[in-house]
C-alpha cells in the first residue's frame, strides 16, 4: 500500500517563445534549457513546427523547477510536453502579430502572464493580398496585449538584433533574462551562450541590449513607483482636488483616506504589506473624485500646455499662427449634471418621451474656436462654473457612489485584510467617461452587493472579488463577467434596456 505524499507540490515555470523562421528559435531553446542547467535546475523543452509563407511562427515550451535540484532531496520533477492555456508565465515573441496570435489561443491569462514582445511587424499572406494597405492595427494589437496579460513589455527587437549585429534570439534571450521570470543570474544567461561557440561575441552583445532595455524600463517604473506612494500621491492629489473643486473638497478627500487608514491599522495582520489597502485607495479615490464634466473639459481645453502640446504636435514655429477648432456635442446628460436634481430629472424626463417617439436623444452640436476670443470666453465661462458643480445631479450621484464603495472597503479591512485589499483594488473599474464611465460603476456595485458579504469565507469572498474585476477589465461586454458571477453563485447583471426601431423597408429603384 502506497501512503500519499504530504511534500508540497511546486509548480513549474512556464515560458512560451514564438519566432519566426530563421530567428535562431531552435537556439533560443537551447540557451534557456542551458541556463537551467547550469543554474542546477531541472528543465524540459520542447517544440511545435510553424508552417512557411508566415502563417505560423514555430513555437518552443519551456519548462523550468523553479527549485535548485539539490533541494529536492533526491526527488524529480513531472514536466509537461505541452503548453497549456491560461498557464503561462512568459509569453515572449519576435513579431507582434505573433504574440496577439497566442493569445488569441488563450494562451495569456490576464492575472499571470507577462508579455515580452517585439513590436516589429512581418506582414502576413493575407496582409499582403490586400488591394490597399492591409496592415493589421498596430494599436488595436497594442490594446489586445495590455487586455490579456499582467504586464507587457515591448521593444522593437529587430532594430535591436541589427545594432548588435546578432539574431534576434539574442536579444529575446537578454529579455527574458531582464524579466526576473526565471531565479537565475545575468552570468548564467551569459556563459550559456558562450557554451555554444558560435558567434559568442555578437549574441553577447544582442542579450546585452536586450537585457538592458528591460532593465532600464524596471528601473524607471520603480522610480515612478516611489513616486506614486501613498504619501507622495496625497501630496501630488490634494493641490489638483483643490485646484477641480475647493479647499473643502481636498479637505474631504483627505478624511475619506483617513478612515481607510484607521480601518487597515484595525484589521492588519502579520506579514501583510503596511498600508496597501490605503495605497490603493489614495490612487482610485482622486481620480474617482476629479471626474470629467463639461466644467472639467472646458478647463483642460483653455490650458497652456495643451495649446504647447497641438504646437508641437503640428511642428508650428514660434512666429506660425496655430487655429484650434473643438468639437463638442454635450446632451441632456451634460447639462443636467450641473442642474439640481429636481431640474434634472425634469429634463431627463423629457429626453426620455422624445427618444419613446422615435426622435435621436437630444444633443447640441457645437464647433469652437479656442484660438478666438469668443470661443476662449465661453469656455473660460464654462470652466468657471465649477461652484455650480456642487449644487448639480451628477456631483451628489458621484459623491453618494464614492462612500458606497469606501463603506465596503471600510467594512471589509475591518473584517479581513485581504478581503479590504480587493474591494480597494476595485477601484480601478472606476475610468473613463460616458457608458464606459458608467458601466465600471455597474460593475462595482454588482460586485459589493452579491460578492462581498455573502456568507462564505473572507478569504473565498476576496479571491471571488479579485476573479471578478479582472474579467470585468478584460471583457468590455460583460460576458466574462457574468460567467465568474455564475461561477461564484452570484446573480447575473440585470440586462439594460435597449430601444428598438423599425423601419420602412423602402421600395427597390
Amino acid at each position: 500500500m502506497h501512503r500519499a505524499s504530504t511534500l508540497p507540490i511546486t509548480q513549474p515555470i512556464t515560458l512560451l517563445v514564438s519566432a519566426l523562421g530563421g530567428e535562431g528559435g531552435g537556439v533560443l531553446s537551447e540557451w534557456l534549457y542551458e541556463a537551467a542547467t547550469l543554474a542546477g535546475h531541472s528543465a524540459q523543452s520542447t517544440s511545435i513546427p510553424g508552417v512557411a509563407q508566415r502563417t505560423g511562427a514555430t513555437t518552443y515550451y519551456i519548462e523550468v523547477h523553479p527549485e535548485p535540484d539539490a533541494q529536492l532531496a533526491g526527488r524529480r520533477p513531472v514536466f509537461s510536453l505541452n503548453p497549456v492555456p491560461g498557464g503561462i508565465d512568459l509569453l515572449v515573441s519576435s513579431e507582434l502579430l505573433e504574440t496577439v496570435r497566442q493569445v488569441g489561443a488563450g494562451m495569456a491569462d490576464a492575472t499571470r502572464t507577462l508579455i515580452v514582445s517585439s513590436t516589429a511587424r512581418a506582414l502576413t499572406v493575407a496582409e499582403k493580398m490586400q488591394m490597399g494597405d492591409g496592415r493589421a492595427d498596430a494599436a488595436a494589437l497594442l490594446a489586445t496585449l495590455q487586455r490579456h496579460a499582467r504586464g507587457v513589455e515591448l521593444l522593437d527587437m529587430t532594430a535591436l538584433a541589427r545594432e548588435s549585429g546578432s539574431a534576434i534570439s539574442a536579444v529575446l534571450l537578454g529579455a527574458i533574462a531582464a524579466s526576473d521570470v526565471l531565479p537565475f543570474a545575468r552570468s548564467i544567461f551569459e556563459h550559456a551562450i558562450a557554451a555554444g561557440g558560435k558567434g559568442v561575441d555578437s549574441s553577447l552583445r544582442g542579450f546585452a541590449l536586450g537585457f538592458d532595455a528591460v532593465a532600464q524600463r524596471h528601473a524607471q517604473q520603480a522610480l515612478v513607483d516611489a513616486a506614486l506612494a501613498p504619501r507622495d500621491l496625497r501630496a501630488i492629489a490634494v493641490p489638483r482636488l483643490r485646484h477641480y473643486q475647493d479647499a473643502a473638497y481636498a479637505a474631504l478627500y483627505e478624511a475619506r483616506l483617513d478612515r481607510i487608514a484607521a480601518a487597515e491599522r484595525g484589521a492588519q495582520a502579520q506579514g501583510t504589506p503596511a498600508g496597501d489597502i490605503v495605497q490603493e485607495v489614495t490612487r482610485w479615490l482622486a481620480l474617482w473624485m476629479m471626474f470629467d464634466d463639461i466644467v472639467q473639459v472646458a478647463r483642460l481645453k483653455l490650458s497652456a500646455s495643451r495649446m504647447a502640446r497641438v504646437r508641437r504636435e503640428v511642428a508650428a514655429r514660434d512666429d506660425e499662427i496655430v487655429k484650434v477648432f473643438d468639437h463638442f456635442k454635450p446632451g441632456v446628460a451634460e447639462f443636467a449634471a450641473l442642474l439640481p436634481a429636481s431640474l434634472a430629472l425634469r429634463l431627463q424626463a423629457w429626453d426620455r418621451r422624445r427618444i419613446a417617439r422615435g426622435l435621436e436623444p437630444w444633443a447640441l452640436p457645437l464647433r469652437v474656436g479656442a484660438h478666438t476670443v469668443a470661443g476662449a470666453l465661453a469656455l473660460k465661462l464654462l470652466a468657471g462654473l465649477k461652484g455650480q458643480r456642487r449644487r448639480g445631479q451628477r456631483f451628489a450621484i458621484e459623491q453618494a457612489l464614492i462612500e458606497t464603495w469606501l463603506g465596503a472597503v471600510e467594512r471589509g479591512a475591518r473584517e479581513d485584510w485581504g478581503l479590504g485589499r480587493e474591494l480597494a483594488a476595485c477601484g480601478r473599474l472606476i475610468k473613463g467617461y460616458g457608458s464606459t464611465n458608467q458601466r465600471g460603476k455597474e460593475n462595482l456595485l454588482h460586485i459589493i452587493d452579491h460578492l462581498a458579504f455573502t456568507a462564505a469565507p473572507a478569504a473565498a469572498r476576496a479571491e471571488s472579488i479579485r476573479q471578478a474585476r479582472a474579467a470585468a477589465l478584460a471583457d468590455d461586454t460583460g460576458t466574462a463577467l457574468d460567467r465568474t458571477l455564475a461561477a461564484h453563485g452570484a446573480p447575473l447583471r440585470a440586462p439594460r434596456e435597449q430601444l428598438l426601431r423599425f423601419f420602412k423597408r423602402r421600395p427597390a429603384a
